[in-house]
């Protein structure tokens, strides 16, 4: 019996990192290697490692901004680290964000929202909310110490993407699977993954010391207020809504631990 536990226990690592791989895949241009695979049943799993893709990506952030904040004057770190960790996920939250403002905006009815939510153009609503994000963003990446941004931009991308996972967690999925990229893992989660996602997620917040609190309180708040509109307009979530939440809450994250900062 012993082992057989010890036999299966390599096996259960390797579907564990396959796993991880396939969520890196999912929500990043990064390529893997061709043994990862691509299957719609085993990426139902791979929600719980949003945050831990959320950590990968911050760590690049937080890489570019380091590197050149050591050669480049003024925003430019905070404007390529933005531009390198949008262009890591191929701007998959970014549409999100843009396409929510647009079918919340402009539909009146729900069903409204969610036929515009689904036109690949953008209009007004998302126009205006994806610059406004990108330029607060990058005015609050630049506002701190190079020490604070690189963590900060750690956990601000894990937090929100836990955020993210909440949502999915204690809310039901609306959109059409067959018509959502999002719709593959937005799947029903279990308790344990959901407690492992939040783990992962709240972790990092450790190295911001105590301006964390702040960061992470404003962004439950922004969080809470996202998911009752959400449900109001929706009934739910829908993978564009879900990049919204990542957005907004990593955005609250930065504000609020700016202020904070600034008042110590």
């Amino acid at each position: 019996m012993s082992s057989e536990a010890n036999s299966a226990r390599p096996s259960r690592l390797l579907s564990e990192l396959r796993l991880l791989l396939m969520a890196v895949q999912f929500f990043t241009r990064v390529p893997m290697p061709a043994w990862v695979g691509h299957s719609a049943e085993h990426l139902s799993g791979a929600a719980r490692y949003f945050p831990a893709v959320g950590v990968f990506i911050g760590a690049i952030g937080a890489l570019v901004f380091w590197a050149t904040s050591l050669v480049l004057p003024g925003p430019l770190p905070a404007i390529l680290s933005t531009a390198v960790t949008a262009f890591l996920t191929g701007a998959f939250h970014e549409d999100g964000l843009a396409d929510t403002f647009d079918g919340l905006g402009g539909g009146a009815t729900r069903d409204r929202a969610l036929e515009i939510m689904k036109d690949s153009r953008i209009g007004t609503f998302g126009t205006a909310a994806l610059v406004l994000t990108l330029l607060i963003k990058v005015a609050a990446l630049n506002a701190f110490p190079v020490e604070l941004a690189i963590v900060v931009l750690i956990a601000g991308h894990a937090f929100s993407r836990a955020c993210a996972v909440t949502l999915m967690f204690a809310s039901n999925y609306v959109g059409k699977p067959e018509q959502s990229r999002a719709g593959v893992v937005a799947q029903h989660m279990g308790r344990g993954e959901y407690f492992f996602a939040a783990v992962v997620g709240v972790a990092p917040l450790y190295f911001c010391g105590v301006h964390a609190a702040a960061g992470f309180i404003t962004a439950l708040i922004v969080l809470y207020v996202l998911a009752r509109w959400f449900i109001r307009r929706l009934g739910g979530f829908t993978g564009d809504t879900l990049g919204a939440a990542q957005q907004l809450t990593e955005i609250a994250f930065y504000l609020a631990v700016l202020a904070s900062w600034n008042s110590f």
